[in-house]
C-alpha cells in the first residue's frame, strides 16, 4: 500500500500510518525499533531497499529523511513537507515513511522526526553517505541510541577514520568495521585451533578501502605486534598473513568470494568470505544496540601505527624469498627422510676433508 501526502504535517503522517496498518489487517505495530535514514534523492532508493531487506529480520519503522533546501531564493523560501507512506510488501516487514523536507524545514528535520518515533523502542540513525563530522552532536543523531556511518563513501576514507576517532561517542559505529566481521572471526578461530606466538602481521587490500586499515588496527591492538599494510588491486581485503615461529597463518581471498586458510602442519581449507550486501551489514548492526567497545579501541588507534613497505617490488621480493626458503627447507627434509644413508655418507665424507684442512692450516700458521 502506498499513500502520498503533500504539504502535510507529522500528525497527519502518524494518522496515515495507523490507517494503513488497519487497512492491511494489523492493529498492533509489532516493530522493534525506528531506523532513520538521512540521505538524498540519489542514494534514497538503494538505502531504502537495504532497509526493507533488513526489516525481514528486524521489523521496524523506517523514516527516510530527504532534505531539499532548494537552490533558488524562491525555493528556499517555500517551507513544505511531503511524505510517501509505504506499508505491506513495499516496506518489507515494517512500515516506511519517506519525508521530503523543502526550504527552511530541512534545517529542522528533528522537529518532524521526533513525533514519528516509535514509543518505548530504540532509535537508530544511518547516514549512507555525507555523514556529519560529529554524529552524536547532530540534531538527528542526538535522538538515537546507535549511529551508523560509512567511511568508504567519503572522498578520503582513511581521513574519515581519523575524524571518526576524534568524534567517537559510545553508540557510534561504521559499516567499514562491519565488513570485517568474517575476517576477524576466521583469524580468531585459526589462532584458537593452533595457538602460536604471533611475531608480526601483514594486511593486504585496496588503497581506498578503510576496512583494510581497521583490520590492521584491530590486529595491532589484540596481538600487540607490528602490522604491515600492503596495497593490492582488491577487491576489498585480499589477504592477511600472521607470522609465527612455526610458519605463516594465511587467510587469502583474491576474488572476493571464497577464502583459503593455510596453517603450518594442516591442509589448506576453503572458507566462505563473500563480500556482503549493505542490507546484511545493516541487519548485523541492528542485532546489538549497545556500544561496541572493540570498534572504539580500533578506531581510536592512530592509522600511522601501520607500517607500509618501501615499495611494492620490495614487498613482492620479500614474499618470494620467504616462499623459496620454505620450499628449500621442505625439499631438504623430504630428501633426508627418503635417503637417510646418503645423507649420513655425505656427512661422513665431509668430516675427513675438514680435518685435513684443519691440519694444513695449523702447519701454515706455525
Amino acid at each position: 500500500m502506498k499513500i502520498d501526502l503533500t504539504k502535510t504535517t507529522s500528525s497527519k503522517i502518524n494518522a496515515a500510518l495507523m490507517e494503513a496498518r488497519r487497512a492491511s489487517g494489523s492493529t498492533a505495530a509489532g516493530m522493534v525499533l525506528t531506523l532513520v535514514i538521512v540521505t538524498d534523492e540519489g542514494s534514497a532508493y538503494d538505502a531504502l531497499k537495504a532497509a526493507n531487506d533488513a526489516s525481514r529480520e528486524h521489523p521496524m519503522r523506517t523514516l527516510a529523511v530527504i532534505k531539499r533546501a532548494g537552490r533558488s531564493p524562491r525555493a528556499r523560501a517555500e517551507t513544505r513537507l511531503d511524505a510517501e507512506i509505504l506499508v505491506g510488501s513495499d516496506a518489507g516487514s515494517g512500515e516506511t515513511a519517506v519525508l521530503r523536507m523543502h526550504g527552511e524545514l530541512a534545517a529542522h528535520a528533528q522537529s518532524v522526526v521526533l513525533p514519528l518515533l516509535l514509543p518505548d523502542a530504540p532509535t537508530v540513525v544511518w547516514w549512507p553517505d555525507n555523514a556529519p563530522l560529529h554524529p552524536a552532536q547532530d540534531p538527528l543523531g542526538s535522538l538515537a541510541q546507535r549511529r551508523i556511518t560509512d567511511a568508504v563513501t567519503a572522498e578520503s576514507p582513511v581521513g574519515q577514520l581519523a575524524q571518526r576517532s576524534q568524534s567517537y561517542t559510545p553508540g557510534d559505529t561504521d559499516l567499514a568495521w562491519t565488513r570485517i566481521t568474517g575476517w576477524r572471526s576466521m583469524l580468531a578461530a585459526a589462532l584458537d585451533q593452533r595457538p602460536s606466538t604471533v611475531l608480526s602481521a601483514v594486511v593486504e587490500g585496496e588503497s581506498y578501502n578503510p576496512s583494510v586499515e581497521l583490520l590492521g588496527l584491530w590486529l595491532t591492538n589484540r596481538l600487540q605486534v607490528p602490522v604491515e599494510r600492503v596495497v593490492t588491486g582488491g577487491p576489498g581485503i585480499t589477504a592477511v598473513h600472521l607470522r609465527t615461529k612455526d610458519g605463516d597463518i594465511t587467510l587469502d581471498r583474491p576474488d572476493g568470494l571464497m577464502g583459503t586458510l593455510s596453517m603450518p602442519g594442516s591442509p589448506d581449507r576453503q572458507v566462505a568470505l563473500k563480500r556482503r550486501e549493505t542490507s546484511e551489514l545493516i541487519a548485523e548492526e541492528l542485532r546489538r544496540l549497545d556500544p561496541d567497545d572493540i570498534y572504539a579501541t580500533a578506531v581510536r588507534t592512530p592509522v600511522d601505527q601501520l607500517h607500509e613497505p618501501a615499495n611494492a617490488e620490495t614487498a613482492a621480493a620479500e614474499r618470494v624469498a620467504r616462499e623459496v626458503a620454505e620450499e628449500a627447507v621442505e625439499e631438504a627434509a623430504e630428501a633426508a627422510v627418503a635417503n637417510p644413508e646418503r645423507v649420513t655418507a655425505g656427512t661422513a665424507e665431509k668430516k675427513p676433508a675438514k680435518k685435513a684442512a684443519g691440519k694444513r692450516t695449523t702447519k701454515e700458521g706455525a
